[in-house]
């Protein structure tokens, strides 16, 4: 069948309409989620895309896998990993991995090959996309955080004996999943608005890895000079970081998360030292750091996609 015009003629080839529920911007923007979700993890992808998200994730969770099996064949029941630091300079590095390798593929796809004005072509708002896709990896990123949290949580309780054990096992755990949380806010924004600016993996990749490498190495050789100048230092200073030493961890955001952890009352010794009187230009450096990634990549995508 096909109807006339002086312009031309329109085909009826045979194609079936839709006649189902139409979800809207809210079930749009739930499945670009849960699309990205399955994305950061390799989901419904070929081996190779599911090598590196499988690989940190093993990784991460080895300390609490190796912290049960000591707990179960000694006799002192003692856990060896602390919740709130998880074996630090571990946890840093495996994110580091992850966030860079894995935040281009939730974004730089995207952007090279000009698909973002068909998404905004539907019925959402500009400010959808980015706000999905930040959800998506942060949730991935808290997956990554608070899972072998988890397992180190099962693996001790399993084996204490009493209530009161438990109990401060569980107390011990709520900071460190709190922290958790803190830790994939900033990081997933960050990796995200780093990796928006290029349509090009590697590109995206290699910028990401670069200003988190470098920005940590920097705090932590600033933090070294800090610690040693202390120490050379007269007798009533021995022992105690100067302040160069105290304020170094707010040029990264993975010493900020620490420092923020020890200005909250951390206890467990960390990447950076105890920033005391220091302590609330760390907590103003995470909301800083925040609303950087954040409102960042809010911006990025008011003024990419359209073209």
């Amino acid at each position: 069948m096909s109807a006339s015009s002086d312009t031309g003629v329109i085909h009826d080839i045979g194609y079936q309409s839709y006649d189902g529920e139409r979800l809207g911007r809210g079930g749009i923007v739930a499945a670009l989620t849960w699309h990205s979700l399955r994305s950061a993890f390799g989901l419904r992808r070929g081996a190779k895309a599911k090598i590196i998200p499988v690989l940190t994730f093993v990784i991460m969770c080895l300390p609490a896998v190796v912290n049960a099996a000591a707990i179960a064949l000694t006799s002192s029941h003692t856990r060896q990993v602390a919740y709130d630091t998880y074996v630090p300079a571990l946890r840093i590095l495996v994110l580091l991995a992850f966030i860079a390798a894995q935040a281009p593929e939730l974004v730089s796809r995207d952007l090279r090959s000009h698909t973002l004005p068909l998404y905004f072509a539907r019925p959402i708002h500009r400010i959808d996309y980015p706000a999905a896709k930040l959800a998506a990896f942060f949730l991935a990123c808290l997956i990554m955080i608070e899972v072998p949290l988890l397992l180190l949580y099962i693996g001790t309780v399993t084996q204490v004996h009493g209530g009161s054990a438990i109990w401060a096992q569980t107390r011990a755990l709520i900071p460190g999943l709190l922290l958790g949380v803190a830790w994939a806010a900033v990081l997933s924004a960050l990796g995200l608005l780093l990796a928006s600016f290029s349509g090009r993996r590697a590109f995206a990749t290699g910028g990401v890895a670069i200003v988190l490498f470098l920005t940590y190495t920097l705090a932590g050789l600033l933090i070294h000079i800090g610690s040693s100048n202390a120490f050379a230092g007269p007798a009533a200073s021995f022992g105690a970081p100067s302040a160069l030493a105290r304020l170094a961890g707010l040029i990264s955001p993975f010493t900020v998360l620490d420092g923020l952890r020890l200005w909250l009352g951390g206890t467990t010794p960390g990447q950076v030292p105890h920033p005391g009187s220091y302590g609330p230009a760390y907590g103003v450096m995470f909301v800083i750091f925040l609303g950087i990634g954040v409102g960042g990549l809010i911006l990025r995508y008011r003024r990419v996609g359209v073209a």
